[in-house]
């Protein structure tokens, strides 16, 4: 082997369908189970969590600095505290008790492999159930995973919310 294929091959990203499907599935399932600690470990420390709002019917805001957003946090610190709020119930936005939610992942796509990271488009559905009601959202969701550390990381993500007339607050938990 060259060299060259030697730098190559430890540049490319390694997880397979399956492992990149394991992977989304456990953290819908770390949301699902209120598992905050775990779920922040799929985030890498610069990894913006952004889901634009709509412009009007069919533009998505397109600069989370300087238009609307419905969730923008530039990097996990602003995961990590809207867990923090979550946790010790100090949001306004969060009520009591937490929803029930089940998150259901299809049409996982792998956008592009290159240079230790795997870029993944994928459809969601997330139901909740709170107060003796059942809502639903659903949408589509981009992902840049970093596989080239000892577990695979979320460096950036991307939710299309598609049924944006909410009647409630938002929240992570619900996509």
């Amino acid at each position: 082997m060259t060299t060259a294929t030697l730098d190559r091959q430890s540049t490319e990203a390694t997880m397979n369908y399956e492992e990149i499907q394991a992977f989304l599935y456990a953290e819908a399932r770390a949301l699902d189970d209120r598992d905050w600690d775990n779920w922040l470990t799929f985030y890498h420390a610069d990894c913006p969590f952004w889901m634009p709002a709509w412009d009007d019917e069919d533009l998505l805001t397109e600069d989370p600095q300087n238009e609307m957003s419905l969730i923008y946090y530039p990097d996990r610190s602003g995961i990590e505290d809207r867990v923090f709020r979550i946790q010790t119930d100090r949001s306004s936005a969060t009520s009591l008790p937490e929803p029930r939610t089940n998150h259901n992942l299809a049409n996982i796509e792998v956008l592009s492999r290159e240079a230790g990271t795997i870029t993944l488009r994928f459809n969601w559905h997330t139901l909740t159930y709170r107060y003796g009601k059942t809502d639903q959202h659903w949408g589509t969701s981009y992902y840049t995973i970093d596989v080239t550390g000892k577990n695979p990381l979320i460096t950036d993500k991307k939710v299309v919310l598609k049924n944006d007339q909410i009647h409630h607050v938002i929240d992570v938990y619900h996509i």
